[in-house]
């Protein structure tokens, strides 16, 4: 928990970041619309948070969804355009309802009293400011369980800066290692320069991963979705990873992609990959020095 003067810290710097709703540059899309007067940019958030669905989770990683679940809070939009999305009625169709701030605390008050691991924020990215005010008003309830901050990793690294202290666990994906894919596959050509710096904020904030009675309590915990065709920009990611950030950081490898949404628009991602595939890349990984890696 935050002390007194970290927390008053804390809720000006939140603040300050929700005045930036004017004219929206949270993430590196810097759309510029103002938010606050209805205005939407390439994400769809307005001002208020925009949600499809909470509740307890238990097909996350084993270290957020432990015995009691990950209190996942599913939030509608997203900053990037990602033409494979699973969840893509969610996040490109926009599906879900805006609440208050007041609703968003109590949720989160909710899922701790389920008995959750923790609140888990999927896609907060967009909704951010908001989505902290809701925290602290929820810590002064006395929230006390960990807060993971679950994005697709296309970040600035000057708001991450804001979050320090209130975010204890990062699950962020590492996508892409070239641009003409991200830009092919989600509209993003900088997402992996953009990417890499966000990764390395996150994990000085938070570091390598705590574990308390198998489940994290704090720390960086990348995902890299492994898409048909890009196992040469997974390696690369996982060297990235192995020489820029840490040997022992956890690496969840995640082969559950299908090809969904507008996927058969694209014919090298009309496919799964194959079990081999997989084994490649986890021997890779391993001749790398990674030492924690999350099979699927």
């Amino acid at each position: 928990m935050l002390s007194g003067d970290q927390f008053f810290s804390a809720e000006a710097r939140v603040a300050q970041v929700a005045e930036r709703l004017t004219n929206c540059d949270l993430c590196p899309r810097n759309c510029g619309v103002n938010r606050s007067s209805g205005e939407k940019g390439i994400c769809q958030g307005g001002a208020l948070p925009k949600i499809f669905a909470y509740h307890p989770h238990w097909g996350e990683e084993f270290l957020l969804s432990g015995k009691r679940g990950s209190g996942t809070i599913f939030f509608s939009g997203c900053n990037m355009k990602c033409v494979y999305c699973q969840n893509y009625e969610i996040s490109q169709e926009g599906k879900g309802r805006e609440i208050t701030i007041e609703h968003l605390r109590n949720i989160m008050l909710f899922l701790e009293q389920a008995g959750c691991h923790n609140v888990n924020l999927v896609t907060p990215t967009h909704f951010a400011p908001q989505i902290f005010s809701a925290v602290l008003l929820a810590q002064k309830r006395g929230l006390t369980i960990p807060i993971v901050y679950n994005t697709v990793g296309y970040e600035r690294v000057e708001i991450l800066r804001e979050w320090r202290g209130l975010v204890d666990i990062y699950l962020p994906d590492m996508r892409y290692a070239s641009g003409e894919s991200s830009e092919r596959y989600s509209g993003v050509a900088d997402y992996p320069e953009v990417n890499q710096q966000a990764v390395l904020e996150m994990y000085r904030q938070v570091g390598e991963v705590d574990v308390v009675n198998g489940v994290a309590e704090k720390g960086l915990i990348i995902r890299i979705l492994l898409l048909p065709g890009l196992e040469d920009e997974a390696r690369t990611t996982l060297t990235f990873i192995a020489n820029e950030i840490s040997r022992k950081v956890f690496i969840s490898l995640m082969r559950q992609y299908r090809p969904l949404f507008r996927a058969f628009e694209f014919p090298e991602l009309s496919r799964t990959i194959s079990d081999a595939k997989y084994r490649e890349l986890v021997q890779f990984a391993r001749r790398l020095g990674l030492e924690n890696l999350i099979l699927q």
